[in-house]
C-alpha cells in the first residue's frame, strides 16, 4: 500500500494539525511516478530550452548555457491531483524569477504556456510563476532528477497541483491570454489550487 505504516500516519496527523495538508489529500513518504506517455530520451548535444512570445529578450539556451545560470535551493511541498502530498522536498535549479529578469515579459503578458517533450503542454498565470520558490529544477533531495521524474529539467510550482510542475520542460511561451494545456483540454481545472480542490473543470 502507498499510504500504510505508523510513520506515515503520524506524519500525516502532524501536517493536518499544522494546517499544511490540503483537503482531500493523504501524505506519502514515497514519491509516486505519474505521467502521460513514455519517458523521453535526453541528449545534451541537441537539448535546448526556448523562452519566447511576449518578452523583450527571447532566449534559446542549450544544456551548457542553461547550467551556467545562477542556481538556488528551495524547500517546498508537492501536492498531486490524484490525492497524495509529499512534504519538505529539497529542490536545486534556476529560479524562475532569474529567468523573468532576463527575458523581461511585456506588460501585456499574463499567462505562460509550458511546453514539454512529446507535445505536452500546461498553462500557468504569469503571476504564479513570479514567486521565490518557483524554479526550473534539475535536482531533488540532493540528487539529479531521475528520468521518470522529469530529468533533465522540471518546472516546480509548489502552490498548484503537481501537473502544473511540468516534467521534461522545453519551452515557455508568454501569452496575453489563458490557453488550456493538455490536461486542461481533457477536463482538468484551468488553475489547480490544492486548497480549493480545483481538480477538474467546474470544481
Amino acid at each position: 500500500m502507498l499510504f500504510d505504516g505508523n510513520d506515515r500516519k503520524q506524519a500525516e496527523r502532524q501536517k493536518k494539525q499544522e494546517g499544511k495538508l490540503p483537503p482531500g489529500q493523504s501524505l506519502t513518504l514515497k514519491w509516486p511516478v505519474l505521467h502521460y506517455g513514455s519517458v523521453p530520451n535526453f541528449d545534451p548535444k541537441t537539448w535546448d530550452l526556448k523562452i519566447y512570445g511576449l518578452v523583450e529578450s527571447p532566449l534559446k539556451l542549450d544544456w551548457i548555457e542553461f547550467n551556467a545560470l545562477p542556481k538556488i535551493q528551495t524547500e517546498s511541498d508537492f501536492h498531486c491531483v490524484t490525492r497524495w502530498s509529499r512534504f519538505d522536498n529539497h529542490w536545486n535549479g534556476v529560479s524562475m524569477q532569474e529567468v523573468l529578469r532576463r527575458v523581461r515579459p511585456n506588460p501585456s503578458a499574463s499567462h505562460v504556456l509550458l511546453h514539454a517533450e512529446q507535445g505536452y503542454t500546461a498553462n500557468v498565470p504569469l503571476a504564479d510563476l513570479d514567486r521565490p520558490n518557483v524554479l526550473l529544477a534539475t535536482h531533488h533531495d540532493g540528487q539529479p532528477l531521475s528520468a521518470d521524474h522529469g530529468y533533465p529539467l522540471r518546472l516546480i510550482v509548489p502552490h498548484l497541483y503537481a501537473w502544473k510542475s511540468v516534467k521534461w520542460l522545453r519551452g515557455l511561451e508568454f501569452l496575453d491570454h489563458d490557453a488550456p494545456g493538455f490536461w486542461e483540454q481533457n477536463g482538468y481545472h484551468m488553475y489547480g489550487d490544492p486548497w480549493k480542490e480545483q481538480r477538474y473543470s467546474g470544481s
